[in-house]
């Protein structure tokens, strides 16, 4: 467990918190150890400054795939006790990215006719609370519902602050938020808000009568392939885990890996993934394999200037669950994430053919650690380059 000071360190960060063929390519060596193109080398040095910043990561691994063909490049160690690099099949808490999930798992919903995007919570969830019932499913995919975000919430806080393991009911986290208004008009701003993707999961369990977890492995994990992706309720990480630190200077890095329940982020962060399996993920869910023509083209209706939190590579603008990030070089479609110990991007070419996912083992956003943020943000757009290269 991390002292109480550094666990109210942390807890600041966490509530900004053919389908087979696709899924799996071929494994290569590390880009460092297989010595690699110039361009290979280059990517590897960018990744090793990365580590080598005072207040960066420990470890980081970068995984590219080009049509099938994987490569991997790490630097530093993912186990600061054992000297074990980062890995491919190492698990990891993936943070926002889940909230991809749940918009799988309800695009899913609706090309099965299950679900709309025009629902309403007052429609699907009328047990919550009436100020917020015209607040409609697409709005809560693109953020821009105006729920208030209960992870911000003071009593939820104060329980996070005292038991940073507690186990959440997760289906009552609104909760904490129930007695508050709406923060604007739905479809009026956009703000990024926790709070959205539960009730997408809690909309998605009412239409079907079935537990999130159980929709998540059916809806997403099988089509997809994913063996080592899953949803907890605890603390604890499968085993081979990617470590995560919190990094303080001039402390020693401290493991926060399993310092939190992932109870408390559920739909909205919850989801524990391998580097490969996410890459699976997104190319599944970013490309064409997913979801309809018709569903996705709603799916990629974007908003300019909204960012992923923390923003992705690039310029960023937020369509449903997904977010385009317009690079030098070309556009992906991808995620972010931070939490406690990791931050994340796995990002997808629209065709569904390549991606790249970036995991570094210590928390960056807008409010903790800019600087290493706006330096890894430099970084993944150089990978998204290398990825798009050739196109």
């Amino acid at each position: 467990m991390p002292s109480r000071t550094r666990v109210r360190r942390f807890r600041a960060g966490l509530s900004a918190t053919a389908l087979a063929a696709v899924a799996l390519g071929a494994l290569l060596p590390t880009a460092q150890a297989a010595g690699g193109s110039d361009a290979d080398q280059r990517l590897q040095r960018q990744l090793d400054r990365l580590v080598a910043q005072d207040d960066g990561p420990p470890g980081a691994i970068a995984v590219l795939t080009r049509e099938g063909r994987t490569r991997v490049y790490t630097a530093g160690v993912g186990n600061l006790a054992t000297g074990r690099p980062p890995h491919l099949d190492d698990h990891m808490r993936i943070a926002s990215i889940a909230k991809a999930f749940s918009g799988a798992v309800a695009l899913r919903l609706v090309d099965r006719g299950l679900l709309s995007l025009d629902d309403t919570i007052g429609s699907r969830l009328p047990s919550q609370p009436a100020a917020w019932h015209a607040v409609t499913l697409r709005q809560l995919l693109q953020h821009t519902s105006g729920l208030p975000d209960f992870s911000g919430s003071p009593e939820f806080q104060r329980i996070i602050q005292a038991d940073p393991r507690h186990v959440f009911d997760s289906r009552t986290l609104l909760d904490f938020v129930a007695d508050e208004p709406l923060l604007f008009r739905p479809g009026t701003l956009y703000e990024y808000s926790n709070s959205d993707n539960i009730a997408v999961a809690l909309m998605a369990e009412a239409v079907t009568g079935r537990r999130y977890e159980d929709l998540l492995r059916d809806l997403v994990y099988r089509p997809l392939d994913l063996h080592r992706t899953s949803l907890p309720a605890g603390h604890r990480l499968p085993r081979p885990f990617l470590h995560g630190y919190d990094v303080t200077p001039p402390d020693a890095p401290e493991d926060i890996s399993e310092a939190i329940s992932a109870s408390g982020a559920w739909a909205s962060g919850g989801i524990v993934s391998t580097p490969r399996e996410l890459g699976a993920f997104i190319r599944g869910y970013g490309g064409p394999a997913l979801l309809s023509a018709e569903t996705r083209k709603e799916q990629l209706s974007f908003r300019p200037g909204d960012s992923s939190e923390p923003a992705g590579p690039g310029t960023n603008a937020a369509g449903l669950a997904i977010f385009q990030y317009t690079t030098r070089c070309g556009v992906l479609y991808g995620h972010t994430g931070n939490t406690p110990g990791y931050t994340q991007l796995a990002a997808t070419t629209p065709d569904g053919t390549r991606s790249l996912t970036f995991s570094i083992n210590t928390q960056t956003s807008k409010s903790i650690k800019p600087a290493l943020l706006a330096r890894l943000r430099t970084v993944q757009e150089d990978f998204a380059c290398a990825l798009l290269k050739d196109r």
